[in-house]
């Protein structure tokens, strides 16, 4: 399998309201950015939309990592909050309809064809390709 590194953020002025989400994908030699944005949304549904976007972009089966400075994301993975989420019908332990749940089932289908590790970076931090995609994500925010 293919070993590829991914960066994601996601921006929101308001939240909610207009935001953006951005990927940085790495390949050996090879570099795509990625960026997009949403006139009416929230900050966690763009962390989500730049990691589908990412993996979506990718041709086939891959290794990959996925460093995000959502705590929200990668907390989910790690503690597996969405095997929890599944086994009681998308409601949270307070008995509450996950919220994001279109992009969580998305997310989690686009997790079957890889396997996906995922990094937490600091955000806002010295990491270059995490403000790189904080970057791109702020600029892709619809005025």
């Amino acid at each position: 399998m293919k070993e590829v590194i991914i960066y994601t953020d996601g921006a929101c002025s308001y939240n909610p309201g207009p935001g953006g989400w951005a990927a940085v994908l790495l390949y050996g030699n090879h570099r795509k950015e990625l960026s997009g944005g949403d006139k009416e949304t929230t900050n966690n549904r763009m962390e989500l939309t730049a990691v589908i976007k990412a993996l979506e972009a990718l041709k086939e089966p891959c290794r990959v990592k996925v460093h995000s400075d959502s705590a929200y994301i990668v907390n989910c993975f790690r503690q597996k909050w969405h095997v929890k989420w599944e086994k009681n019908g998308w409601m949270t332990s307070g008995k509450k309809p996950v919220e994001n749940k279109d992009l969580w089932q998305r997310l989690l289908t686009l997790m079957k064809k890889h396997e996906v590790e995922f990094i937490k970076v600091k955000g806002h931090s010295d990491v270059e390709l995490n403000n790189r995609c904080d970057e791109l994500a702020r600029a892709a925010v619809p005025k």
